[in-house]
């Protein structure tokens, strides 16, 4: 899912805010967690805190630090930290942007707001591999649980077959397997679609999640392998 991996699919569960949880849903299966690194969202974990846990959770899972319209020095400080193995990039990050947060050594993922078809265009200008697919949400930057047309993921996924895609938007236990089936992404990305509250997983949501979308992974390779 990212420029030092495998194109094996995978699930991200995103603003993950404590230990008991990350041990959790790590136990669950996730390939991929976030932490919201932003201090405006709803899910956001200060660095001095996610520092007490989550390097331990590398060993097992990708940890991805998400932020939004970083510094350099801010990025750096965390990544010294050692609390992260990935970049998420989910504000108005230009190419340029992108491509100073790529020299930092990271593997980087650029979050884009899927308005409609026009939208899709920026894909090219991003320099990073991985483009995760959202809902538009201005102002919101994620999280909001919105949807967006799929065609449009297909599209993009057809029309830059070199990247990868993650999909996200309003994705949920009950809709994610069609998602996965449909759009054939590299991987699924949730946060409130499987919460009880921002920031708060539910523990059965989030393991009916992962083993919806892993069920339609699989038969996707299977199809393909006949």
């Amino acid at each position: 899912m990212t420029e030092d991996s495998s194109h094996s699919f995978g699930v991200k569960i995103c603003g993950i805010t404590s230990a008991v949880q990350a041990q959790a849903i790590c136990a669950l299966g996730a390939d991929m967690m976030g932490l919201n690194f932003w201090p405006q969202s709803r899910r956001y974990v200060r660095p001095s805190d996610a520092d007490l846990w989550a390097e331990a959770l590398r060993e097992h899972v990708k940890v991805v630090g998400v932020f939004v319209n970083p510094s350099l020095a801010a990025l750096k400080e965390i990544i010294g930290m050692g609390l992260i193995d990935v970049i998420q990039l989910h504000g108005d990050e230009d190419s340029q942007r992108v491509a100073r947060v790529m020299a930092l050594g990271l593997p980087v993922i650029k979050a884009l707001q899927v308005r409609d078809r026009e939208s899709l265009k920026m894909i090219r200008k991003y320099p990073c591999e991985t483009i995760l697919l959202d809902a538009y949400c201005p102002g919101a930057y994620g999280g909001e649980g919105k949807t967006f047309p799929w065609e449009l993921a297909i599209e993009a996924r057809d029309a830059f077959p070199s990247k990868q895609f993650i999909l996200a938007g309003g994705l949920t236990p009950d809709n994610v397997g069609l998602a996965v089936s449909q759009v054939r992404p590299t991987g699924v990305d949730v946060a409130s679609g499987v919460e009880s509250a921002p920031g708060v997983k539910d523990l059965t949501l989030v393991g009916r999640f992962i083993t919806e979308a892993k069920i339609a992974s699989a038969a996707i390779e299977e199809s393909e392998s006949h």
